[in-house]
């Protein structure tokens, strides 16, 4: 097979398993675009809107729309920015990080149930190509 061809193969195949796992979800069933949010906030503490909307590339006003659908679920609060007057910070709530716990424990069970379904060689491949699927991520 050439490397064209590969690639569109590995493309297709990565993409619906990351679109099958992404369907598991917590409680509050986000969409992905919110449980991503969460995310960047889990990941690097309370965010402005503009620096969430900059992290996901998008336009501040539907971010905007987006922190607000958060923050009326109750999964994140919005606070006085520290130094800016005009701006405000998200944060996580308790509920916030039980929604991410969550999601992320029905995505590994549905992995793992599927992952029990292979021998032994395939589970082996597989762990080889995970290293392989971080390095072209992280590239």
């Amino acid at each position: 097979m050439s490397i064209p061809s590969f690639a569109s193969e590995l493309r297709v195949a990565v993409g619906r398993a990351s679109r099958r796992i992404r369907a598991e979800r917590g409680e509050a069933g986000l969409p992905d675009n919110q449980f991503s949010v969460l995310l960047w906030i889990e990941k690097r503490g309370p965010l402005t809107p503009g620096q969430l909307a900059e992290l996901e590339r998008i336009q501040p006003p539907s971010m905007t729309r987006t922190v607000n659908c958060l923050a009326d679920d109750g999964l994140v609060s919005k606070g006085a920015h520290p130094t800016d007057g005009r701006a405000v910070v998200v944060s996580l709530t308790d509920q916030g990080r039980a929604e991410i716990t969550e999601t992320r424990r029905r995505r590994d069970t549905w992995l793992a149930a599927r992952l029990e379904n292979l021998t032994a060689d395939e589970q082996a491949h597989l762990a080889a190509a995970t290293e392989i699927l971080r390095r072209l991520a992280d590239s």
